[in-house]
């Protein structure tokens, strides 16, 4: 991007996150938007866009807990808006991102604040009972769930990981590699929920899930919520931190997501693929040039994609290169510095948006700071859509 045109990120804010926090959508929304206000020290009245991402449209949750950028706004004060957007969809908390740099680079706003908020609080007693009797299956899910094909983790890990494994020898230990690495990373950090060390023996002891998903390859579920604000780079030094700066970004979408990430016409190569592409293709920097990565744990193999799908190592090469140590603190390429979802909770992708900001600023992931980062990667989910934003810090 031209430097004239270039967007920053300023400010970034967690709520209180955990399991059954008993704090409901808009109480979260406004402990990790004022933290991302005082973070950076701007105001209300500075402020003239909001984009939330709140859940997919159709599994939001009814009454009071429902919340919208313009209930953001108007709680936060944060009013005339001349941007919003209640992103309902799209992948994980990039797309709200996105929304907003773009928002920022046509000139509709000048500052927007971004959230991803999720609540775990199951609505009602019924949710909370198993189904009795008959349950009606709409759509092509009725050919997929009588033979167990029920959650994401069968259809966005467990399928993805054994034709990872069958086709490039990828084994459950290098994918355990990565599960050590990212759990001595969140031992760094305090905003991580679980932070005890693990072995190869504590990896290959945990769970089955779905084989050979185990259940300490998957991300966990918290009530979280994370908040970034952008703006741009004539406003960005105003502020009380170091700004970081967009690069590059790219939103896929190679599929539609209803035709489910059990039918893309390739487990392994898909969406990332494509968004890597049209990252790099907007930049001069190159894979080499990147001082850390933060890529998208809901599962795993989730990780192992994206380290090809941006050329970090070859096609099919990601599982000896994480066996070789280069993704750890001190390896070529550091990964997931805060530990990731698996052990900072499932922020849905801000998380990763947030660690490299900090990593970038240079001064505020303590033992986990990447010597001289200059650059950094983050990007979200998998399948038929994904995206990848290229981040520095000058």
């Amino acid at each position: 991007m031209a430097k004239s045109d270039r967007v920053a990120a300023i400010g970034v804010g967690y709520s209180t996150t955990g399991r059954r926090t008993g704090l409901n959508r808009r109480q979260l929304v406004a402990q990790a938007a004022t933290a991302a206000m005082r973070d950076c020290g701007i105001t209300a009245d500075q402020i003239d866009g909001v984009v939330l991402h709140a859940g997919i449209a159709g599994a939001e949750p009814p009454g009071l807990d429902r919340i919208d950028a313009l209930d953001v706004g108007h709680m936060l004060g944060i009013m005339p808006l001349n941007f919003y957007n209640s992103d309902q969809g799209g992948p994980a908390y990039i797309h709200a991102a996105i929304s907003a740099i773009a928002a920022i680079q046509s000139g509709q706003a000048h500052t927007v604040l971004t959230v991803r908020v999720i609540n775990q609080r199951l609505s009602s007693a019924q949710e909370r009972d198993s189904v009795q009797g008959p349950m009606y299956v709409p759509g092509d899910s009725q050919f997929t769930m009588p033979f167990g094909s029920v959650t994401p983790i069968q259809t966005i890990s467990a399928l993805p990981a054994q034709r990872h494994m069958e086709r490039y020898g990828t084994t459950e230990e290098q994918f355990g590699a990565h599960v050590i690495s990212q759990r001595a990373n969140a031992a760094l950090n305090d905003d991580a929920i679980l932070r005890d060390p693990l072995t190869m023996e504590d990896y290959l002891n945990s769970r089955y899930v779905s084989k050979p998903v185990r259940l300490l390859d998957c991300d966990y579920p918290v009530d979280s919520a994370s908040a970034i604000i952008f703006t741009t780079e004539e406003r960005a030094h105003d502020f009380a931190k170091k700004p970081v700066f967009v690069e590059s970004a790219a939103l896929s979408a190679t599929d539609i997501l209803p035709a489910g990430f059990e039918k893309v016409l390739d487990m392994n190569r898909n969406s990332p693929f494509h968004a890597a592409e049209q990252m790099w293709s907007r930049t001069d920097l190159k894979p080499a040039d990147v001082d850390c990565a933060q890529l998208y744990d809901g599962f795993t193999i989730i990780v192992f994609q994206w380290l090809e799908a941006l050329g970090f190592c070859g096609e099919g090469e990601s599982g000896p290169f994480v066996e070789s140590g280069a993704t750890r603190l001190g390896g070529s390429l550091p990964v997931n510095t805060d530990g990731g979802a698996c052990n900072v909770g499932r922020r849905h992708g801000a998380n990763f948006c947030i660690e490299s900001i900090r990593q970038l600023r240079g001064n505020e992931s303590g033992a986990r700071q990447v010597k001289d980062a200059e650059v950094a990667v983050w990007a979200n989910a998998v399948g038929p859509f994904s995206g990848a934003v290229l981040m520095t810090g000058s």
